[in-house]
């Protein structure tokens, strides 16, 4: 038996994913304008990624990830489409041109601040996820029923 990166389901679902995932950024980019010298939607699109990637992490976490939802969930929007939606690629090459351009102090604090700030939405969707499933129907019935 094939393991599962060689098989042709879970294939298409990161592609399918990433896809999607690609076509987002490229709309993003094109709709967000730069800041004056400074390429702004990269570091958003990296951040919102970054949110999305902690959110699903966290609510996927809690289905049964040896079932095949999780595992296709976490093959389609992980895998798939945040790696399509993010790029550090781009974030790299935007700071090497502002460094080039001679803005030496703005690339670091470009690229700096958006791995920070993307660790912390991280952390933010781990939260958020955390937060609803434990107000979620289900939570609230077992309180209910120990009153």
């Amino acid at each position: 038996m094939r393991p599962q990166y060689l098989r042709w389901g879970p294939i298409g679902l990161v592609a399918l994913g990433g896809a999607a995932g690609a076509a987002s950024r490229e709309g993003l980019s094109l709709a967000i304008p730069n800041l004056g010298e400074v390429p702004v939607a990269i570091p958003i699109i990296n951040v919102v990624g970054a949110f999305l990637l902690g959110y699903l992490y966290e609510a996927v976490t809690r289905l049964d990830s040896s079932g095949p939802t999780g595992k296709n969930l976490k093959l389609l929007l992980g895998t798939g489409f945040c790696g399509g939606f993010t790029t550090y690629s781009s974030l790299a090459t935007d700071t090497a041109v502002l460094f080039r351009d001679g803005f030496p102090w703005t690339a670091i604090i470009y690229a700096l601040g958006t791995v920070i700030v993307g660790a912390c939405a991280t952390w933010v969707g781990i939260a958020a996820a955390s937060s609803l499933h434990a107000r979620g129907p289900g939570r609230q019935h077992k309180q209910e029923d120990a009153s």
